[in-house]
């Protein structure tokens, strides 16, 4: 734990450095741009489906645990109670969500590249841009395995609950609260250890990215539930930015989360100088005990 900390400052010292809140800004902008569309796109798809109602309710309750009480209201104003049927609209909202989601992990691997102390011709200009396409679409996989256990979780949970005895069914209902939210938590680590293998032209075993994705996770999800108290029970943004205020209340929760992937990646570039550092001192110990 005493090495985590020490290499968790190391990296928020060289975050500093390598100006990780102007990137974050930089991904928090494309992520406002890439969250309405997404949301509008998949609540239209799970409004054509039997279970549309219900699935769409399980989101609702999910999201209103992460983002800003404002930002659900706005949510369910502009986009969750619409239906939209035209497929150039569907489309265009999907495109714009995909060059969004692309100029976000853009702002990603740049903050990856001054992490590792890479060069900026590390990636060619085409090179980078179809390398951020193909992070949206990794992203993409087990996140929406995630929405599935979150759309399905409160059938398992009733059927598990009317399916045990009377006295176990409370411990039942914990440990299956528990489960889902730890399937969760991997689920973000899964993708952040994804999105940092891949993100950075700087090639590493899937093992020493985990240390990263573990920090981006913890940090994020602990200041999410803050930030959303805050809001909730503190902060009125509307008093300052009037009917803006849940759109500015979403693009700081969204700097927050890029914020804190961008700290995971720093914590990986601080443990892979040292781990070269090591390498550098372990040799020069071989070469002065074979010179003796």
């Amino acid at each position: 734990m005493k090495k985590f900390l020490i290499a968790l400052r190391d990296a928020i010292g060289q975050a500093l450095d390598h100006d990780v809140l102007n990137t974050a800004k930089a991904a928090a902008y494309s992520g406002m741009l890439m969250l309405f569309p997404a949301l509008l796109v998949l609540t239209t798809v799970l409004a054509q489906v039997p279970q549309g109602t219900t699935m769409m309710g399980e989101i609702r309750a999910i999201s209103q645990q992460f983002l800003p009480g404002d930002t659900m209201s706005l949510l369910q104003s502009y986009v969750l109670t619409r239906r939209i049927h035209s497929g150039p609209v569907i489309l265009s909202a999907t495109t714009l969500s995909v060059f969004a989601g692309m100029g976000m992990m853009l702002s990603f691997m740049e903050g990856f590249r001054r992490a590792y102390r890479l060069r900026r011709d590390a990636w060619s200009f085409w090179g980078r841009r179809f390398r951020a396409l193909m992070l949206v679409l990794i992203a993409l996989v087990p996140l929406s395995l995630a929405t599935l256990l979150v759309v399905f979780g409160h059938q398992i949970e009733a059927w598990m609950i009317d399916n045990a005895d009377h006295e176990l069914r409370h411990i039942v209902l914990i440990l299956w609260r528990i489960a889902r939210w730890s399937l969760a938590l991997l689920t973000s680590a899964a993708v952040l250890t994804a999105v940092y293998h891949f993100g950075t032209r700087r090639t590493e075993h899937w093992l020493r990215v985990i240390p990263g994705a573990v920090t981006a996770t913890l940090l994020w999800f602990p200041a999410t539930l803050a930030f959303g108290w805050y809001v909730t029970r503190i902060a009125d943004y509307s008093i300052f930015y009037g009917s803006f205020g849940a759109g500015i209340a979403t693009l700081v929760w969204l700097y927050i989360t890029a914020f804190s992937v961008l700290i995971g990646a720093e914590m990986n570039g601080t443990l892979f100088r040292r781990r070269e550092a090591d390498v550098t001192a372990s040799v020069q110990l071989d070469t002065v005990t074979s010179g003796q």
